[in-house]
């Protein structure tokens, strides 16, 4: 069962990997002029980003993402995709979301995954869980000199937290319904987002003048 849970960490692991390589590359294409390099380069920070993040404050070194092929390999390959097919305009605001969506909701639950096989309790495995989901998103924005997505009014972090908090959940009644857990984890925070997006939800914001969204 350790196995098989190990397992699907991974898989959702190397998912979010992909998910946030196009993303990253599309994002640098709609947001930015660089060439092929840059392309390469944000998709694959944006990719890795998060997991490297989440692996140096386990304790998990060299992070999976030097030690194992396919990360970077998954990683290249998703950007150069998003390279290939960037003069298709509409693909890329509605694909930059909806990738967006995909890569924070499996990244939430395989980070909180890592982090419990790690040892860490509850309430850090959730935090790290969010870390891993929004950290090469971060990365990604401040080099292209955008606000961050965590930093805005929109709901990002949140439903990184609920799919983290699900996960983590889950584990702590039972650890064999610990891929179930993942699953409904990763589904949770998929349509947060992704309705958040679609009814214009904010997060929850101080008193005072309302800045409107970027």
């Amino acid at each position: 069962m350790l196995l098989h849970v190990a397992e699907v960490a991974r898989a959702l692991d190397l998912l979010g990997v992909f998910a946030f390589a196009v993303n990253g590359a599309f994002t640098a294409v709609e947001k930015t002029r660089v060439d092929i390099v840059g392309i390469l380069a944000l998709g694959i920070i944006t990719a890795l980003g998060g997991g490297i993040i989440r692996d140096l404050c386990i304790g998990s070194v060299p992070p999976a993402a030097f030690t194992d092929q396919y990360y970077l390999s998954i990683a290249a390959g998703g950007a150069l995709i998003a390279f290939f097919v960037r003069r298709v305009p509409r693909l890329l605001h509605g694909s930059i979301l909806v990738l967006d969506a995909v890569g924070l909701s499996v990244f939430a639950v395989s980070g909180a995954q890592k982090a419990l096989a790690f040892g860490l309790h509850p309430a850090p495995a959730i935090l790290l869980g969010a870390v891993t989901a929004v950290g090469g998103g971060t990365i990604r924005d401040v080099l292209i000199r955008e606000i961050p997505s965590v930093l805005t009014s929109g709901l990002y972090a949140i439903p990184a937290l609920v799919g983290a908090t699900i996960t983590v959940l889950t584990v702590a009644h039972d650890p064999r319904l610990a891929v179930w857990g993942a699953i409904a984890g990763a589904v949770a925070c998929f349509l947060i987002r992704m309705l958040g997006l679609r009814y214009n939800v904010d997060a929850p914001t101080g008193i005072g003048r309302r800045e409107p969204r970027g």
